[in-house]
């Protein structure tokens, strides 16, 4: 890992026990007692630094690794980080987890320096289990390895992080075995700063980083916010002042030092200065105010407000102090529906990989197909094809499939399978003259349920 990209209470290695079930823990201190004792000397045993890495960990030493459930498991935190679905942020999501699956997502976005991004998981007050958050950064190049960054605190199931440098990232969901229920998610980006005009935001920048000044000669290093004359001018963040000055270009000016982000914040133009040299500011403490002086005497009163990191020269503020939109779209489907199986009710229903009807869909559904709900944001469902494919569909166009479209006598002997597949298993043979309940239709597949109560794939030849 290529240094902290955040600030954030990492797992102890030494107290992860705690955090395993007692089956688990249990186990381990069997294999201590056995193994624990040697005289060799062998190299420094693998201390997992999150509780997710400790829980894998775990499955492993008991060798649940080696059973199909403790296997899927593990494959599903690999699969979540390759097929993260792409999201904009703010972003919220209502998730099923069915306790007899391994279960695990991905959201992927990007996140810009100077940006907060904040997660959190919202249990439903009827269920509770325990949800592994993991951030990652996703490596440039397409054949390298992710990189995980942080894990969120399992007591309040809350992620929050700053990256170093803009990048595309991935947080993924994943759920204890043998436990489920249903929980939301919701992501959203911050401002790391606090803006440093009082009563101003964004919309006030009327000159913006990199344009040209002195007939081209130079660029501009920074923003410049404009407001009255005297409009307080506040500190973005717990800093020291390392300097207050006044000088030919930036008149009275004052550099704050943002230790904790290693940042060098410069206020220019100042009308007044109130900072003390050699003294720490918390956010909304009084700087200075608005004014013209130094080489802006000739035009309206504004601040010119730069960052600078030690370096690397002069950074573009707006993505610092400019507050994106907080709250998401509501999730206004029947929530209901998600655990259950439903089916498409019109023809051509359009299939998306992400929640977003901007997107090209990944291709058209055919009236009464069968699919697995699951997840619910804004209009849409997340749903998963009979084929295993999963996607986004409107919520309005499909239905519950509990009750039959139709009941069809069988003429000769027939196979109900598990799987809409020539490879699926046999779950149950009807005789010639049984009824069956039809529920959908998947290519040449019946979805149906028989006298017995079984539901499964009936082949049309």
């Amino acid at each position: 890992m290529r240094g902290k990209e955040h600030s954030l209470t990492i797992v102890d290695p030494s107290s992860v026990t705690k955090l395993w079930p007692s089956c688990l823990v249990a186990a381990l201190l069997y294999a201590m007692a056995i193994f624990g004792c040697k005289e060799e000397i062998v190299p420094e045993p693998y201390v997992p630094s999150s509780a997710h890495d400790a829980y894998a960990l775990a499955l492993r030493q008991i060798q649940l690794d080696q059973t199909a459930l403790g296997s899927d498991w593990l494959a599903a935190a690999s699969n979540a980080l390759d097929e993260a679905v792409v999201v904009a942020t703010p972003f919220t999501e209502t998730l099923f987890v069915d306790r007899s699956m391994a279960f695990a997502v991905g959201y992927r976005f990007h996140v810009a320096r100077g940006q907060r991004m904040e997660a959190r998981v919202e249990m439903n007050e009827s269920h509770s289990f325990r949800m592994f958050m993991d951030l990652f950064r996703m490596a440039e190049e397409t054949d390298a390895d992710p990189t995980h960054v942080a894990s969120g605190a399992e007591d309040e199931l809350r992620l929050v992080f700053e990256p170093r440098r803009d990048g595309e990232y991935v947080l993924r969901l994943q759920a204890e075995l043998l436990r489920g229920g249903t929980c939301s998610v919701v992501i959203r980006k911050v401002a790391s700063l606090e803006f440093p005009v009082a009563g101003r935001d964004t919309k006030s920048i009327l000159s913006g980083f990199g344009e040209p000044r002195d007939a081209g000669r130079r660029k501009h290093h920074g923003v410049d916010i404009f407001a009255r004359r005297h409009t307080p001018v506040v500190a973005t963040s717990p800093a020291y002042v390392r300097r207050v000055t006044d000088w030919k270009l930036g008149g009275r000016v004052v550099w704050l030092h943002d230790r904790a982000r290693s940042l060098h914040i410069y206020y220019a133009h100042l009308e007044t200065q109130q900072a003390v040299e050699g003294t720490w500011v918390e956010p909304g403490d009084l700087i200075g105010t608005v004014g013209n002086s130094g080489n802006a005497r000739t035009t309206s009163p504004h601040l010119h407000f730069g960052i600078y990191v030690r370096g690397q020269g002069p950074l573009d503020p707006y993505p610092f102090i400019h507050q994106p939109k907080q709250t998401p779209e509501r999730v206004s489907v029947e929530l209901d529906t998600l655990g259950s199986w439903a089916r498409t009710i019109v023809e051509d229903v359009m299939f998306w990989s992400v929640p977003d009807h901007r997107a090209q869909p990944l291709t058209d559904l055919e009236r009464h197909t069968p699919l697995w709900v699951w997840a619910g944001t804004r209009s849409m469902y997340r749903v998963t094809l009979p084929d295993g494919l999963s996607g986004y569909v409107e919520a309005r166009e499909v239905e519950s499939l509990y009750a039959p479209l139709k009941r069809e006598s069988v003429s000769t002997e027939q196979r109900i399978l598990d799987q809409p597949s020539g490879t699926a298993s046999v779950m149950e043979r009807i005789s010639p003259g049984e009824e069956v309940r039809v529920l959908g239709q998947y290519g040449e597949y019946l979805y149906v349920e028989t006298a017995s109560g079984r539901v499964g794939w009936l082949p049309l030849d």
